[in-house]
């Protein structure tokens, strides 16, 4: 009997071992028919953004079809839709603490119910609770022209102070107002600034100014502030230009008209039209 040699019959024995194992099936890998998107959108100093999946039409009758009016939505596919907001929002007129939500809705023919609901990660709407709604709105549908093929949602109409969450499919769009708050923190920056004592240079005070007259703030503040930016010999025209405005809304039409002509004098660069045409515009309604 012919005898081998341990290592040989060894190597022998684990080839035929691997040889009767099954072969590991191929790992494929398919497109997802309604791949993940996401957005990010600074909305003042606030930060929104959404992780949401979006499904196309494919030819088939979305709202009233697809998804039947009245009931609830993911708003998206898989995954319910997770809307995250850095600092406290108002939606519909309501306070909307910061941190994330799943955004549900109830589609309806010319008006939809939006919803923000605390608990995410859910599959779908299937386990969706209504006692765990943070908000709901009452939000009118806009017809489209054109038919969008694929569920979108994006932010725009963006503001200061505020923005549209638009959900857009088919030929619906729902455009949802989103409004931050800038003043306070700002006028809170400004007032920590704002001291006695303290060196401020005439950039600072112009733009502290400024930001009143554009949010009807304090208006004599705003004056204040103006003419300490303008005291100089050689005050910018736009400046100066930005206090005629200040002193024409507090009434002062004597001094908004010097200030005026003051800005039309120191007026210089390729600026220089616009702002002569400004101040005469401002002159003129004074008279």
């Amino acid at each position: 009997m012919l005898r081998l040699p341990r290592c040989v019959a060894t190597a022998l024995t684990l080839v035929v071992v691997a040889t009767s194992l099954p072969a590991q099936a191929p790992k494929l890998s398919f497109p997802a028919p309604s791949p993940e998107g996401a957005i990010k959108q600074r909305v003042g100093f606030t930060d929104i953004e959404v992780v949401y999946s979006r499904p196309s039409a494919r030819g088939r009758k979305i709202f009233g079809g697809l998804l039947p009016y009245g009931d609830v939505w993911r708003t998206g596919a898989n995954t319910a839709t997770k809307i995250t907001f850095s600092s406290p929002v108002k939606i519909g007129g309501r306070e909307v603490p910061a941190g994330s939500y799943a955004l549900f809705s109830i589609p309806g023919e010319s008006e939809w119910t939006v919803i923000l609901n605390r608990v995410t990660g859910e599959w779908g709407a299937y386990s969706y609770n209504e006692a765990s709604d943070a908000l709901r709105v009452k939000v009118p549908s806009v017809a489209l022209g054109q038919a969008v093929e694929t569920f979108t949602i994006d932010v725009n109409d963006v503001r200061t102070e505020s923005a549209t969450l638009n959900l857009i499919w088919e030929k619906t769009r729902v455009p949802v107002k989103i409004d931050v708050d800038v003043v306070k923190p700002v006028v809170a920056q400004i007032e920590a600034v704002m001291v006695p004592g303290a060196k401020i240079d005439e950039n600072t005070y112009f733009a502290a100014a400024m930001f009143y007259y554009d949010n009807r703030l304090d208006l004599n503040k705003a004056r204040t502030w103006v003419e300490a930016a303008t005291a100089g010999p050689k005050a910018p025209f736009y400046m100066l230009h930005g206090k005629a405005k200040i002193l024409a809304k507090l009434g002062d039409k004597a001094g908004a008209i010097a200030a005026a002509r003051q800005s039309i004098a120191a007026a210089d660069g390729p600026p220089k039209a616009e702002y002569i045409r400004l101040n005469e515009a401002l002159i003129s309604s004074l008279k």
